[in-house]
């Protein structure tokens, strides 16, 4: 999923005041009216009293916010380890790109959710809390913020955050949209590779899982994978990355089904016959491997070269073999 181009901004966090501007403006509310007009949330009332609630030191509503997500996932983190990770005290603030990239190197996977109010309420009511970035201030003066939503009332209109030093900051459904609209709408969850968002998108979940295929976390990778799969069977993408995940991990067998049901049911993938290929030679079986490389060469593609070199590899391994 595309990440709005705040997120390449450093954003220091502004402290909850009372009277401030947070209600100034006759911005619109659209997705609340909505929302309110139709009872469309999944619950009426959830509060998830068992999230954690870290205090916000000065300016590092980042770390706090980081923490408090991860450790309703699982993790065992404070904000004081996070903020090596993700605050720049240079700029008092945090970056978005931070947030997700210290998210993977604990072995959770950042879910940037899309820009509806009625995806965070559902993941609320699934019981997964939502980080997200405000603008308390006004877009000329603006007062940027991280908080994790927790609960939300429907009847009051309200939302129940961890916000700043307090554990049940309560505000109104309308302000918190306009304070969300004015950054972008910007939401994200952190998740443990086996369970999925309520919410999640096909292509944006398994983007998010391929970025932590990127630190080499195999274990997590393949859960995380396989997971997917539970949800959107036929994914090519997470069928390869359940292959290459397991190959990582020296599981040759597991590796070779994921392969096999990927070339049985997208019989045009050439990349799953080639890493078939390869399987197949690491465990000695170079006239199966041979067929396969010869038909991920004859499929071709933009990896044309790679599947020319497979082959000419295992040809030569079983040309050695023969002569040996």
């Amino acid at each position: 999923m595309t990440i709005a181009s705040k997120a390449a901004r450093v954003f220091p966090c502004a402290f909850l005041i009372a009277g401030t501007l947070l209600t100034v403006g006759c911005a619109g509310t659209p997705q609340t009216n909505e929302i309110l007009a139709t009872r469309a949330g999944p619950k009426h009332s959830v509060e998830l009293t068992d999230v954690p609630f870290f205090p916000q030191t000065a300016y590092q509503c980042g770390p706090a916010a980081l923490a408090t997500v991860l450790g309703s996932a699982g993790a065992r983190i404070t904000p004081e380890v996070l903020a090596s990770q993700v605050y720049l005290p240079e700029r008092r603030g945090s970056l978005q790109f931070e947030l997700l990239a210290a998210t993977r190197r604990h072995g959770y996977i950042p879910y940037v959710l899309e820009p509806r109010l009625d995806d965070v309420l559902n993941e609320v009511a699934a019981g997964t809390p939502v980080l997200v970035f405000q603008n308390l201030g006004l877009s000329w003066y603006p007062k940027w913020h991280y908080a994790v939503i927790v609960g939300f009332d429907l009847s009051r209109g309200e939302i129940v955050l961890r916000s700043g030093g307090e554990a049940r900051h309560i505000v109104s459904m309308r302000v918190f949209e306009r304070t969300w609209e004015r950054g972008d709408f910007w939401a994200m969850v952190s998740m443990p590779p086996g369970r999925l968002p309520r919410t999640a998108e096909e292509t944006s979940y398994v983007h998010a899982v391929l970025s932590l295929e990127r630190l080499q976390r195999w274990q997590d990778v393949a859960l995380a994978y396989d997971t997917a799969l539970s949800r959107w069977p036929d994914n090519l993408v997470a069928r390869i990355g359940l292959g290459n995940s397991r190959y990582a991990l020296g599981d040759m067998p597991g590796a070779e089904t994921a392969y096999r049901r990927v070339t049985r049911d997208h019989p045009d993938a050439a990349v799953a016959f080639n890493n078939l290929a390869q399987v197949l030679a690491d465990q000695g079986r170079l006239p199966e491997a041979e067929g396969a490389a010869r038909q991920a060469v004859r499929l071709g593609g933009p990896m044309q070269e790679q599947y020319e070199d497979t082959l000419r590899q295992i040809l030569a391994r079983a040309r050695e073999a023969y002569s040996g």
